[in-house]
């Protein structure tokens, strides 16, 4: 079996959760560094094996070098395999229950013998685990309502995660049956945050030789289900994908049905009824008659109901269609209309790359101008800068910025807002940085009114110009911390603060709902990768596609203005 990035990652990342059940100091780290970057990287691992360049890799030295080549060359590890003879298995499936980390896990199978999931639900049910030494009724509680979630998300995947692969398949479908008419559909095409299986869409009358390619592809571990327009199957990486294969005439009918959202498509549905037709998946049809009247493309079907077709992002049935067929609906933001990333991490704090490295890269994209915001001096898991390091880094900007020419390099930095709602700099160096952003990594738990409280406090402080990341989630791991969001919305949009998206594929935070609710409170959003690596600031992608649902346009977003707009912003 050929190993991608991904497959050597997610080795490495098993080993680090291993040793850290085990007890063992500082390894943990060094691998998930390693995993972190390797998947991080824009070629193909064997290329720095062939060239005896793995240890230019970051976080990879001679030792873990050596365990990636085992990997590339025999698909595993045994290193992994030894580890694993010393710990029961399902440890791993226990730490992936939220708030249990490897000491609770391990107490967890020294004192009541849980070894998977399944035990662990039956000791909490039971009321075994309250009765262990620093633990007690909320615990439990919270354990199972992390058992909960877990369960609700098993077969969900991050957008930023399913998109490549699904785009892959899509590409080697598209080529090797030589189909033009081939989309992405369900919750992928309308680019929801988390989602299932992925769904494609094939228009050609020739089903069948469309279907053999489908299966032959070398990703294919499983065929699920084999039919003549539609068939599933499981990938090596176990995702499953589902392709439905229709005659050209009725893919726009096809594409719009199974694009979704279910609730548009029956709003669509009880529209097409009052004017007189009927409409499925086959087409839109006279109801007297059965005449078809539009088919062919999405367009001809939304045009025949008296409405301009709408971008998939925003289907679902949020007002959109009442919208289109008064003629308003909105420009959505364009990824081609980002002129910068103000939310990139450096090699000075936890970041993979240098300032020129990450100044070049946001060049080639077209960038206007890239913003460095490294974490701040409490921050220590991070990196965090010092004052000294933090004001050597705008002297290194600076030259960064003459040395590689046609773009401006900010520097800015992440800043912890403190549990006060105090900001980890003091005003005379904050009043230095380009933009300040301020940022909660720490004390989740807290009350609502204290954290509000906390973050309200901070969006007073004049310096601050962007709240990183405002709910604190990560998706599929950590839920939000609870925030009175309309509060805050009401301080930043009174203090003059953006609230940011942050794109990165764990958090799309805000998320489409919260934002369209900050535009309604006239508050502007940031848009920031919050890159750790090269190759992370394509995560802005995913940052415009949230956006979109959002109904949000360039007018909304602030890195959409050129570098001059953006100063008259940073300096009002």
């Amino acid at each position: 079996m050929r190993m991608t990035n991904a497959d050597v990652a997610r080795i490495l990342y098993e080993v680090a959760d291993l040793l850290e059940l085990k007890g063992v100091q500082f390894k943990p780290n060094a691998y998930r560094k390693a995993a972190k970057n390797i998947v991080s990287l824009t070629k193909d691992l064997r290329e720095y094996q062939k060239t005896g360049k793995l240890e230019d890799i970051p976080g990879v030295g001679e030792a873990i070098a050596k365990k990636v080549e085992e990997i590339l060359a025999t698909g595993n590890l045994k290193y992994l395999d030894d580890l694993k003879e010393e710990l029961p298995a399902g440890l791993l499936q226990i730490m992936q229950v939220a708030e249990l980390g490897p000491k609770t896990a391990m107490r967890l199978y020294q004192e009541l013998k849980v070894t998977n999931i399944e035990e662990l639900k039956q000791a909490a049910e039971h009321h075994r685990i309250r009765g262990l030494k620093g633990f007690g009724e909320k615990t439990e509680a919270e354990i199972l309502e992390g058992l909960r979630q877990l369960e609700g998300r098993s077969r969900k995947m991050i957008l930023a995660y399913a998109y490549p692969v699904a785009m892959s398949v899509k590409e080697y479908v598209a080529q090797n049956a030589q189909v033009e008419l081939i989309s992405l559909a369900g919750s992928l095409r309308r680019m929801k945050e988390t989602i299932g299986d992925i769904d494609l869409l094939v228009g050609s009358d020739d089903p069948g030789s469309v279907m053999e390619v489908f299966a032959k592809n070398p990703e294919v571990s499983e065929i699920i289900v084999r039919g003549p327009t539609k068939t599933s199957v499981r990938l090596r990486s176990g995702v499953q994908v589902d392709l439905r294969v229709v005659a050209e005439e009725q893919y726009g009918a096809a594409l719009q049905y199974f694009t979704g959202s279910k609730e548009h498509n029956v709003e669509l549905r009880q529209l097409a009824i009052a004017k007189g037709f009927k409409l499925n998946e086959y087409g839109l049809f006279r109801k007297d008659t059965s005449e078809v009247v539009a088919s062919r493309t999405e367009e001809d079907i939304y045009k025949a109901l008296g409405m301009v077709s709408m971008p998939p992002e925003i289907r679902e049935n949020r007002g959109e269609i009442e919208t289109s067929l008064k003629g308003r609906l909105p420009r959505l933001l364009d990824l081609k209309e980002v002129k910068g990333d103000l939310h990139v991490h450096s090699l000075a704090s936890d970041g993979s790359a240098t300032i020129e490295e990450i100044a070049h890269a946001c060049k080639r994209r077209g960038y206007e101008y890239v913003g460095i915001s490294d974490h701040s001096q409490s921050l220590k898991v991070a990196n965090g800068l010092s004052k000294e390091r933090l004001m050597s880094n705008i002297d290194i900007a600076h030259n960064i910025t003459d040395i590689v020419g046609g773009i401006k390099v900010l520097v800015g930095s992440e800043v912890e807002i403190l549990e006060d709602g105090s900001l980890d700099y003091p005003d005379e160096v904050l009043r230095e940085l380009d933009y300040v952003i301020g940022a909660v990594h720490s004390k989740f738990k807290m009350e609502e009114k204290e954290m509000t409280e906390r973050i309200v406090t901070a969006l007073s402080n004049e310096h601050l110009t962007i709240l990183a990341h405002p709910t604190g989630r990560l998706l599929m791991q950590r839920e939000p911390y609870a925030v009175e969001l309309d509060t805050v919305m009401e301080a930043a949009r009174s203090s003059g603060v953006c609230l940011e998206l942050n794109a990165f594929a764990e958090r799309l935070d805000l998320n489409d709902v919260h934002c369209l609710k900050a535009k309604e409170h006239g508050v502007m959003i940031s848009i920031g990768s919050d890159a750790h690596s090269l190759a992370q600031l394509d995560y802005m992608f995913y940052g415009v596609a949230t956006a979109r649902r959002a109904w949000l346009g360039p007018d909304d977003v602030l890195n959409t203005r050129s570098l001059d707009g953006l100063f008259d912003i940073l300096t009002s």
